[in-house]
């Protein structure tokens, strides 16, 4: 593009799961769409983040929007088409190509890329997406409470782009537009007087954010691949956060999540298992005792002998998660610098594993192990971007809290339902260390509901979240947060910006009026959007 003014219908910033899914649901309903991104690949959490897809026990059944389910089978479909599986593998209907025992489907990042990008070509062939690259907001304009125009700065050093649209999403994975746009929002821990959570704490802590980590993929093959001592290594090997209760970070112990005790986990690269027996199922099996099995993303004996030198496993562990300092509404330098002081913890967790760590031998080190930069998309390594758990949230109009979800609030009764769902999620109130000292909290949650006011800020007309800055607290957007959630706000935005665009209205009247909301929720019936889960069956997790 080098037009440096451009106009649309709607505007989704970020495409990242929630950005692609409301690009499609936009643009298959007839709307022209503007998606940007700020890194190269698309698909943010699943592939330049590089996290395997955290989901439900049920998602096979049910649970999911139907585009969603349409992602899951596409990357299983390139596997089965394109790679030289086994026939025991290649013919498991719920075929999980990395045996990951955090989720039924592992996989390598740029597998998801391309499937995305697939599931965009068509409306990009036919000029209804149009998709801006290395994209970031620096500026918007407002009219009162209506987003004017929103500008682009260039990663890569081309001229600015700004955007006219009648509908913006905020699909940022920090929820970028919120500050820029005048949108109400709030950061980090609300009060226990204003949420009434059991889990908040007495006074309201908005810098108290949960840590972000950078992710990246090895191997382990003969020699020595020993990368550079990092500059930060010395710092990182010395710290000991408290809720490590004296130990230090770079290590293989950590706390549980659960029971807060300290847990000491195994790591052995290619020991030899039964990869076609892996049930991940997180609400039978945690499946994170030995790491090097828990996010693996290519496991080498589910395809012909010799394909894979080594499985290939993704380092998201407790050892990496930064939480020395939050990202969020600080300049850009010195966000940029979190950043790097990030990337340093995982090069130093790398460089400790590769020369310091125990071997179940009783020697200590793996100097075979060895970064994956095409795995990555990366020059080095890493992840493309940072992996963000906690987003600015918009004040909604709907706000879900722990009393809403929590298992043990709410029971057999099941999750809060909402005549305004605009979708489902599961998952546990998930929470890691956070940048106020905290340790981990773990809920156990009932399957949930995504309602409308959720998505819609209180003031801002045209502007809808459709990411993890959605109207949930703290404590619940540790259950909102994982992939297909993510996906299912994004799908429910983006069709709604297209039905309002359409017909003349705005969010805020369709959520007042009962009418126009059956008229759009038809809608999202009629796309597989499940609204509700199952009658007459009581999950928890």
């Amino acid at each position: 593009m080098t037009d440096p003014d451009l106009t649309t219908d709607i505007l989704i910033v970020g495409a990242g799961l929630g950005g692609v899914a409301a690009a499609l649901a936009a643009a298959d309903r007839g709307a022209k769409v503007i998606l940007t991104e700020e890194f190269e690949w698309i698909g943010g959490q699943l592939t330049s983040q590089a996290v395997p897809p955290d989901e439900h026990p049920w998602v096979e059944e049910f649970g999911i929007t139907a585009r969603y389910r349409a992602l899951r089978d596409g990357i299983r479909d390139v596997y089965r088409r394109r790679y030289p599986l086994i026939d025991a593998a290649r013919d498991r209907v719920d075929l999980n190509p990395g045996a990951g025992w955090v989720s039924k489907l592992c996989h390598e990042p740029r597998i998801a890329v391309g499937v995305l990008e697939e599931m965009l070509a068509p409306h990009r062939s036919a000029g209804r997406i149009t998709l801006l690259r290395r994209r970031r907001p620096i500026a918007a304009t407002t009219n009162e409470e209506r987003v004017t125009s929103v500008t682009l700065a260039s990663e890569i050093g081309e001229e600015d782009i700004t955007v006219r649209a009648a509908y913006v999403l905020d699909a940022t994975e920090t929820g970028e537009l919120l500050p820029l746009t005048g949108t109400d929002y709030v950061t980090g821990f609300e009060s226990r007087a204003e949420t009434g959570e059991p889990s908040a704490p007495e006074s309201a802590q908005p810098d108290n954010v949960q840590a972000l980590s950078v992710c990246f993929a090895v191997e382990h093959i003969e020699g020595d691949h020993t990368i550079e001592r990092p500059a930060r290594y010395d710092f990182w090997r010395e710290y000991a956060p408290s809720a490590w209760q004296g130990h230090p970070l770079l290590s293989w112990t950590a706390p549980n999540p659960r029971t807060l005790a300290i847990d000491t986990r195994a790591f052995d690269p290619n020991p030899g298992d039964d990869a076609l027996a892996v049930d991940a199922d997180q609400s039978k099996n945690a499946g994170d005792q030995n790491l090097w099995f828990f996010r693996r993303i290519a496991a080498r004996d589910l395809f012909t002998p010799g394909f894979y030198k080594s499985d290939i496993s993704l380092v998201n562990w407790p050892s990496i998660d930064y939480f020395l300092e939050h990202v969020l509404d600080v300049p850009r330098e010195t966000e940029l610098e979190r950043y790097e002081d990030a990337r340093q913890l995982s090069l130093s967790m790398l460089y400790w594993m590769q020369t310091e760590a125990p071997r179940p031998d009783g020697g200590t080190g793996f100097p075979g192990l060895r970064l994956r930069p095409d795995v990555m998309g990366s020059a080095d390594g890493l992840a493309q971007a940072p992996y963000h758990r906690e987003s600015r949230r918009i004040r909604a109009l709907t706000t879900i809290t722990e009393n809403d979800v929590s298992y043990a609030v709410r029971g057999d009764a099941g999750a809060t339902r909402y005549e305004e769902s605009v979708g489902v999620g599961m998952y546990r109130i998930d929470l890691h260390p956070s940048t106020g000292g905290d340790t981990y909290i773990d809920v156990a949650s009932t399957p949930f509901e995504i309602p409308l006011g959720a998505l819609i800020p209180q003031r801002t007309v045209n502007l809808l979240a459709a990411n993890k800055n959605i109207g949930t607290t703290h404590i619940t957007n540790g259950c909102y947060r994982l992939h297909p959630v993510e996906w299912n706000i994004g799908e429910a935005a983006g069709h709604l910006a297209a039905y309002c665009a359409a017909g003349g209205t705005t969010p805020h009247e369709v959520h007042a009026d009962s009418g126009k909301l059956a008229d759009y929720q038809a809608e999202l019936d009629a796309t597989g959007i499940e609204r509700h889960w199952p009658d007459g069956r009581v999950y928890a997790y």
